[in-house]
């Protein structure tokens, strides 16, 4: 088995986070977007004649983001120097649809493994260029969601429907780990996490590839409350959340996407209270409007007053944007947050944290816990009608 113990890289990182707030970067599709790129752009030389298979619909690539870093690579490059020079230590790789699973909407599930090499070397080189003795640049890994959820029906009239299963995502998350790994990608980055067991399926995949290689790289999670009842799409609590997965002992734990700073809040503040590790919050520039730019409204000064606020309750190791947040948005959070000091992480009790769509812990105050309630006569028409004789 691949060690547990911290790598090299990751006590250096851990270190760092000790010192200060570190700062992540920005969207990668708003940036995208202010391109103006065409089908042809997309396309590019490479792609200009792909098509999907006979008796299937006219295939159109434009918005397949990951496509990019294949036909206009510089254009990725160029986006992942403005949020380094903007002040970012993290930048992500252009791969939050990089996967099988993903991919295979534009009938291009075969360029995964590359897109997600290419993706990471890109990321790497733009590193190397900021990087100095006293601002390392790293590269996170990002792995996202896929438009699939392997917990929810896609069919409300049969709630037992999948379009996804377990070992599909394992498979596809595998490949993509490897490919991010051998481009150069120094963290992993499990991001807008709407379905636990989407997420537990990376995690595997994860640990497999560690398993393979002898290796460890730092892992990051970030979940999404998708609205105001404070729980994932798959219906788990920000503490549910956290019990399900702290055991891959992640370097980082957060929240990003969905609500905006404003209705975020209470989450992270939730976050900041429970997590054992250090915390990663990246929200969107408010709530989106199609009328503006960027579609979203929050100016670069409101987003970072906000994000200010989080840093200076203690609630912040880790600091960056998501969707309709640019370059301008992490420099003006760069600027409002490098004087603060980074929560400290909480030392907490070792106790035994469960978690179903709510968590469950047994501590020292647990005066009974009752379990197998099911594997009884009353609790179950098999054991009623069973003979015991």
């Amino acid at each position: 088995m691949h060690s547990s113990f911290p790598s090299p890289l990751e006590l250096q990182l851990r270190a760092l986070l000790a010192q200060r707030i570190l700062i992540l970067d920005g969207a990668m599709g708003t940036m995208i977007q202010q391109y103006k790129l065409t089908e042809a752009d997309y396309r590019g030389t490479r792609f200009a004649d792909f098509a999907a298979p006979p008796g299937q619909r006219e295939l159109f690539v434009k918005g397949n983001n990951e496509l990019l870093t294949l036909t206009q690579p510089q254009v990725i490059l160029e986006i992942h120097e403005q949020y380094l020079a903007a002040g970012a230590d993290i930048i992500e790789t252009n791969t939050f649809g990089a996967t099988t699973v993903a991919q295979d909407d534009y009938h291009m599930g075969h360029l995964a493994y590359e897109m997600n090499f290419e993706a990471a070397k890109l990321a790497k080189a733009a590193c190397v260029k900021y990087s100095t003795p006293d601002k390392p640049c790293f590269v996170a890994g990002a792995l996202g969601p896929t438009p699939k959820t392997a917990s929810i029906s896609p069919d409300v009239n049969d709630p037992a429907a999948r379009n996804v299963n377990f070992d599909q995502l394992v498979t596809a998350y595998l490949e993509q780990t490897r490919g991010l790994v051998a481009g150069g990608a120094d963290i992993l980055m499990v991001e807008t996490i709407f379905d636990t067991l989407n997420c537990k399926a990376a995690l595997f995949a994860i640990d497999t590839f560690f398993a393979e290689t002898k290796q460890r790289l730092p892992i990051m999670l970030s979940g999404t409350v998708t609205d105001a009842s404070g729980r994932i799409l798959s219906g788990q609590t920000v503490t549910a959340f956290w019990h399900s997965v702290r055991h891959s002992k992640p370097l980082t734990i957060g929240l990003n996407c969905a609500l905006g700073a404003t209705l975020m809040r209470p989450y992270v503040e939730e976050l900041s209270t429970i997590a054992d590790t250090f915390v990663c919050i990246y929200p969107n520039a408010g709530l989106p409007n199609p009328m503006s730019d960027t579609g979203f409204d929050e100016t670069p000064d409101v987003t970072s007053s906000l994000v200010k606020e989080f840093a200076e309750s203690g609630f912040l190791n880790v600091a960056g944007g998501c969707c309709g947040t640019t370059p301008a948005h992490i420099n003006a959070i760069y600027n409002q947050i490098k004087d603060v000091p980074p929560r400290l992480v909480p030392e907490l009790p070792q106790t035994l944290k469960l978690s179903g769509l709510e968590p469950f812990v047994i501590d020292d105050d647990s005066l009974f816990v009752n379990v197998g309630e099911r594997t009884n006569v009353t609790g179950s028409k098999a054991f009623a009608a069973a003979d015991y004789q």
